[in-house]
């Protein structure tokens, strides 16, 4: 019987192929990669710059560079964690680039708010209230951590969205495993500050 680590052995021995094909020429193999991830860097894009469209311009720039830069994967860590890594530091680039003009956008059909709802607030009966009172509470969350500082709210997002361990975060942000535990202190005083309130 196999266990979870032979999965996770056999995902990335399956995105190791996949590149490889991908660098001899075969561009299916490389569509098989967007579509295993391309969710999921939306969901961070969308965490670090809370814009629909921001984040789908991220994301299409993240594949563009990814392909372009793909013979540079050494299989070192993870395809996912070598994405992500991308995923992030473009997002942040794209949330500097326009800093002063920031203006916060929900749109309660995006992939981030069902992530939150399937991964941390899910309940397996609820009334319509308890439905919209929990869209009410994800907003709110989902506002407090767009408001926190870029590199705050990429760790957050990795570990409490995408869930992430420290290592992985580390590999992926290229900042210690102090930096992280650091940064996810502060943001989540942060977000505990701005919340408060509302619980």
């Amino acid at each position: 019987m196999k266990d979870k680590s032979d999965n996770n052995n056999a995902d990335l021995l399956s995105d190791i192929e996949l590149v490889k094909m991908t660098l001899a020429g075969d561009r299916q193999a490389y569509r098989q990669l967007v579509e295993k991830y391309q969710q999921r860097i939306y969901s961070i894009a969308f965490g670090v710059l809370h814009s629909r469209e921001d984040s789908l311009d991220v994301v299409q720039d993240v594949l563009i560079k990814a392909y372009r830069k793909l013979d540079k994967f050494r299989g070192t860590s993870s395809f996912y964690t070598w994405l992500y890594r991308i995923t992030v530091n473009m997002a942040i680039d794209c949330c500097r680039k326009r800093k002063r003009t920031v203006e916060v956008e929900y749109d309660d059909q995006i992939g981030t708010e069902e992530e939150v709802d399937r991964r941390s607030l899910q309940a397996t009966s609820e009334n319509p209230a308890e439905s919209l009172e929990r869209k009410e509470l994800n907003k709110m969350v989902m506002d407090a951590i767009a408001s926190l500082p870029e590199e705050q709210k990429a760790v957050i997002i990795l570990r409490e969205i995408e869930g992430l361990a420290y290592e992985e975060i580390s590999k992926v942000t290229g900042i210690s495993m102090g930096t992280v535990m650091s940064r996810l202190h502060y943001g989540r005083k942060k977000l505990r500050d701005i919340l408060s309130p509302h619980m």
